[in-house]
């Protein structure tokens, strides 16, 4: 592999990577962001932040040469099962419980985020192996 392509590639994994460590570290927490969340529904805050998840996972599987159905799918896969991890995660954090209405709103926010990704890059009007 050529050094350009793993440097490319790297772009494309490191943010969601790094992305989910945010993610699990405030789950870590037992209160985190306690202003945030007192004045914005926690539904809310689950769409949007795997929707988020999912729009970078999108980006990546785009950039790694996934046509859009595939990408959309693996997206909502993997989005899925980390939200589901992450309330797992949150069952034996102290002051947290696991919610399957939550893993819920998380999936939810992973079909957002896939669409919005799909809406501003164009989702499926080209093939091939597009940048992302």
């Amino acid at each position: 592999m050529q050094k350009g392509s793993v440097l490319s590639r790297l772009g494309l994994w490191i943010p969601p990577i790094v992305y989910m460590v945010v993610v699990f570290y405030l789950s870590s927490e037992s209160r985190p962001l306690p202003e945030v969340t007192r004045v914005i529904w926690d539904k809310a805050l689950h769409v949007v932040e795997y929707g988020a998840l999912a729009w970078l996972f999108c980006r990546a599987f785009r950039g790694e040469g996934f046509g859009w159905a595939a990408a959309f799918v693996l997206s909502l896969v993997a989005t899925s099962a980390y939200g589901a991890s992450d309330e797992w995660h949150q069952a034996f954090v102290p002051l947290r419980d696991s919610s399957v209405r939550d893993w819920l709103a998380d999936n939810v926010g992973a079909a957002v985020g896939v669409g919005v990704y799909g809406l501003f890059s164009g989702g499926g009007k080209t093939g091939g192996r597009n940048r992302p």
